[in-house]
């Protein structure tokens, strides 16, 4: 079938009948908003993985401090820093795990079961609404749907 004679979204991204106006722009605003969370999350790996790749260059640090005839100074970090909560009672992971059990799958399943109840499962309706409202028919790149 040729792309140019598809006007709007598949199946899948087309608003079920009876679904309103402010029932797709507040599905979409969830939506953006868990994508939000979504970018909170990936920060909070990062944090993960920067403090213990920290944590672990300690290693070195006090090897080094030694090596330069520092016992004292190298005795220090390791004892007051290395391997130190970073909030009490918490290593970074236990934040993740805390912060995915807690706030994020909660956030995700609810965000899934609205677009389920609501919208007959379909995800995206407004981005698919907005993009056939900005694109511009019958120009090869702004296609209803992908090649294939």
């Amino acid at each position: 079938m040729n792309d140019e004679l598809i006007e709007g979204p598949d199946a899948a991204h087309r608003r079920p009948d009876g679904v309103s106006d402010t029932t797709v722009e507040a599905l979409g605003s969830l939506s953006k908003a868990l994508e939000t969370t979504e970018r909170a999350r990936g920060h909070l790996y990062s944090f993960h993985q920067l403090t213990g790749t920290a944590d672990l260059e300690l290693d070195n640090a006090v090897r080094l401090l030694r090596e330069a005839g520092h016992a004292e100074a190298a005795d220090l970090v390791e004892r007051e820093i290395l391997g130190r909560n970073v909030i009490p009672g918490h290593w970074t992971f236990q934040i993740v795990e805390a912060y995915n059990r807690v706030y994020y799958r909660p956030f995700a399943d609810i965000e899934q079961r609205l677009v389920r109840e609501l919208a007959d499962g379909r995800d995206h309706l407004y981005e698919a609404e907005l993009k056939e409202a900005r694109r511009t028919r019958r120009h090869p790149d702004h296609t209803a749907l992908p090649p294939g």
